[in-house]
């Protein structure tokens, strides 16, 4: 008898994976029964439909790539080891990807673009997460005095934000490290001429 928990987890964690690697439209469900081994009645039983099990799939990668993230952060000790772990986790995207088919918050905003509402609206959530969470690192490094008091908080973290996305779209398209490895060259040196 199969445990109903590990069963729904399985299809969503390898739903997960085939949505980020191929695209929410192009992957199938026929796609989804293959590399789970379930039946469509047996993902049916732990999903509504393709669309439920797409924006379970995408909390499921939200809640993943955060989890990694806080945690990575929460040992770091000061703006610009916190930063770093920010970096290295999206330089990590090219390397050694934490999920299949690179960053899920890049992939579900280019796919859902305005023609997927729901798929748009979760894709902003995982957006505003990101951004809270450097507002967090830039405020606990203006509170304690590691960074300069007058930089633009919101400024900064947009930069931080498109310039990282960016760079691993270019890196994935050149099929090399250049584009994120100077960026965030880039980054950590402007962190260092605001650093106090």
């Amino acid at each position: 008898m199969r445990n109903p928990e590990k069963t729904k987890s399985h299809i969503l964690n390898t739903s997960a994976n085939l949505f980020n690697k191929h695209g929410y439209k192009a992957t199938s469900l026929s796609d989804i029964t293959n590399a789970t081994g379930f039946t469509k009645g047996a993902i049916y039983k732990h999903f509504k439909n393709k669309e439920d099990l797409e924006q379970q799939a995408l909390r499921s990668l939200n809640k993943r790539m955060f989890s990694t993230l806080t945690t990575n952060i929460k040992q770091a000790t000061d703006f610009i080891s916190r930063m770093n772990v920010v970096f290295d986790f999206f330089e990590n995207y090219l390397v050694d990807p934490p999920f299949e088919g690179g960053c899920p918050l890049l992939n579900s905003a280019i796919e859902s673009d305005d023609a997927n509402l729901v798929l748009r609206q979760q894709s902003f959530g995982m957006l505003v997460n990101l951004k809270s969470s450097i507002k967090r690192i830039i405020e606990q490094g203006i509170k304690h005095k590691q960074i300069k008091a007058d930089i633009n908080t919101e400024q900064l973290i947009n930069v931080y934000i498109a310039t990282l996305e960016g760079a691993v779209m270019m890196s994935k398209l050149e099929r090399d490290t250049v584009a994120i490895t100077n960026c965030i060259d880039f980054l950590k040196k402007y962190n260092l001429s605001i650093s106090i």
